[in-house]
């Protein structure tokens, strides 16, 4: 009978923040796959757990995951652990789970700290919807990508950086976004020099030319305000003819009277006043 691969959520910085039924798994499976076993041994340590460490990482997921799953299909449990945090969530974690799903393999995940959840919820930002970036591509391409749709999203976005990439990343994000859109740069959570700054995209940029950044950041930033979209849609149109308006709609198949609404909606006025332009024109008449 085949195991099971358990994805096991674990601290982002206090040791006290990870579930007791995760410390059972970790005690009771087979083995224990972690992306670092140098980090992974502090905690086993701390919690006296005696489980056997193999190494899984970005580096040998292409060698090791056949392996592992070969062990899953022998019948051993293992538990995937990442550095901090729940795996799957910008590392490797996915690879392997993904292989087990394909061979017929349980998977479970185990939840717990994650630093994407733990920033926004300590940021202040809307969280209804979000979106979770990791960091930020360095192909230009792909980024290119990510910040055009940074530039018009209405949702809070979310970034992993490391210190000494910081402030270049501040500086792509503002020439994106611009100087007063909102950001809470984040840091160091859940451990003692934790802090949440909150700035406008040109004050963060001023605070860490002065101020070097040390630790681990997470950077929330707020969405584009859906009324401050509309008005820049509504400005656009109305830089166009109203005719001319109306014709793109007319060519569309759509009648005078559903194109003279959609151009009012377009333009944020009412059908009366498009009707107006229309008739001074002598286009509907």
């Amino acid at each position: 009978m085949a195991g099971t691969l358990y994805l096991c959520a674990t601290p982002i910085g206090n040791l006290e923040d990870i579930t007791l039924r995760v410390l059972r798994i970790l005690e009771e499976v087979d083995v224990i796959a972690a992306e670092d076993t140098r980090q992974t041994i502090k905690l086993l340590n701390h919690y006296e757990i005696k489980t056997p460490l193999v190494s899984y990482h970005e580096h040998n997921k292409m060698e090791k995951t056949p392996l592992l799953v070969a062990r899953m299909q022998a019948g051993e449990n293992i538990a995937l652990v990442t550095d901090a945090g729940t795996p799957a969530i910008s590392d490797p974690g996915e690879d392997l789970a993904r292989a087990c799903y394909e061979a017929g393999i349980e998977v479970t995940s185990l939840p717990g700290a994650a630093a994407v959840i733990t920033a926004l919820t300590l940021s202040g930002m809307k969280a209804r919807r979000f979106t979770f970036e990791g960091f930020l591509p360095l192909d230009k391409k792909e980024r290119a990508s990510v910040l055009e749709r940074l530039a018009n999203t209405t949702c809070t976005t979310i970034f992993y950086e490391a210190p000494h990439r910081l402030l270049k990343t501040l500086h792509i994000l503002c020439e994106a976004v611009g100087e007063e859109r909102k950001i809470a740069v984040c840091r160091e959570l859940t451990k003692r020099h934790e802090s949440a700054l909150h700035f406008t995209m040109g004050e963060a940029l001023l605070y860490y030319e002065e101020n070097e950044p040390k630790g681990e950041f997470v950077l929330v930033l707020e969405g584009v305000d859906a009324k401050v979209l509309e008005q820049q849609a509504q400005a656009k149109w109305m830089e166009m003819p109203v005719e001319q308006h109306m014709e793109q709609y007319l060519g569309q198949g759509m009648s005078k009277k559903e194109a003279m609404k959609q151009v009012a909606k377009d333009r944020g006025v009412s059908k009366r006043e498009i009707y107006a332009q229309l008739l001074h024109r002598e286009i509907i008449m």
